[in-house]
């Protein structure tokens, strides 16, 4: 497995027995890896005399074999240095982390943004783009922010639009976008009952479920550049790199691929073990991140010749720094 990982050439039994000293001939090394093709962890490509490792046997590999290399000094300063830069802006952050992975482990570094169910209002800002529009603005703890547009008569006066703003922060502020939906009439139902600010609270209270369902949105899966994966042996055909490149543009596969993994700390899904077909030649190594109630994750995806042991390190290292820089 060693020899492929590295060389992606498939490794017969003279090439092992030379590289690592076995003390057997190469004869006993061909039979045993006969006996492991038999039993599914080895196949041969094409007509190659060389064998390479199956997904079962990367499975084996990382389960039970397999010892984590932690990131070097340099691995972790340049880390560090790429995320600190992006300072406390959840959107900056991760673009800035899945870059750096991609860089240091040459697969495709990929992120994708807390969950907005759980996330906790900050404060509101209300600003008037239209005689008859509001421009809602979200300000969510952890540095998210969303806009969206409300439709309001034009005959709303401007001191009742910035009495409405006060009155959401004081009622809202402090709550998540679920909780808000849930008691949002409770919450304003008392509010200011001046004709002007009434007329806007009922808008707010009306349509409220749609106002703090904020969607998800596809740029909230990040990724780094393809060129790194481009580069690897596994997509010099044209057909493997046109299909890596339909890939990044699926942002709907990725989310699907990645949202199940929110809250399971570190998860590895190799080849074949992805539900979906398309991702059936690659491998996910992702590890969860948490801002309070908040979670999101971090990690690569690359061909399933990867070296587990350093990328295992640097995904849970990464994940580790994004949560203290959110905190």
């Amino acid at each position: 497995m060693q020899t492929y990982v590295e060389t992606a050439e498939p490794a017969g039994s003279q090439t092992i027995a030379r590289r690592f000293g076995l003390g057997v001939s190469s004869a006993t090394i061909r039979s045993i890896m006969s006996e492991l093709e038999e039993r599914g962890y080895l196949f041969h490509p094409h007509t190659s005399a060389g064998r390479v490792p199956t997904d079962r046997a990367y499975r084996v590999y990382v389960d039970h074999m397999m010892h984590r290399s932690p990131p070097s000094a340099e691995e972790r300063t340049a880390l560090k240095a790429g995320l600190e830069a992006s300072r406390t802006v959840v959107d900056e952050v991760l673009h800035r982390a899945a870059q750096v992975l991609g860089v240091l482990t040459q697969e495709l570094g990929v992120a994708v943004g807390p969950a907005l169910e759980t996330v906790v209002l900050d404060r509101l800002e209300l600003v008037r783009v239209s005689s008859d529009r509001l421009l809602l603005v979200f300000n969510l703890r952890s540095g998210v922010v969303r806009t969206i547009f409300v439709q309001v008569p034009a005959t709303v006066a401007p001191d009742a639009v910035q009495r409405i703003a006060q009155l959401l922060n004081e009622r809202l502020a402090g709550h998540t976008l679920r909780e808000i939906r849930a008691t949002l009439p409770e919450r304003l139902r008392d509010a200011d009952p001046s004709p002007g600010v009434r007329e806007l609270l009922n808008i707010f209270i009306a349509e409220g479920d749609g106002i703090f369902e904020l969607p998800e949105e596809p740029a909230a899966v990040v990724l780094s550049s393809a060129q790194m994966l481009a580069d690897q042996p596994e997509f010099a055909s044209n057909t493997r790199m046109r299909n890596l490149l339909q890939l990044t543009e699926r942002r709907d596969l990725l989310r699907q691929a990645l949202e199940s993994r929110r809250r399971s700390g570190l998860s590895i899904t190799i080849g074949g073990e992805n539900t979906d077909p398309r991702l059936a030649d690659l491998t996910l190594v992702t590890s969860s991140y948490r801002i309070g109630e908040l979670a999101g994750v971090i990690g690569v995806i690359g061909p399933t010749r990867m070296p587990y042991d350093k990328i295992i390190g640097l995904v849970e290292h990464t994940s580790q720094l994004v949560e203290g820089l959110l905190e």
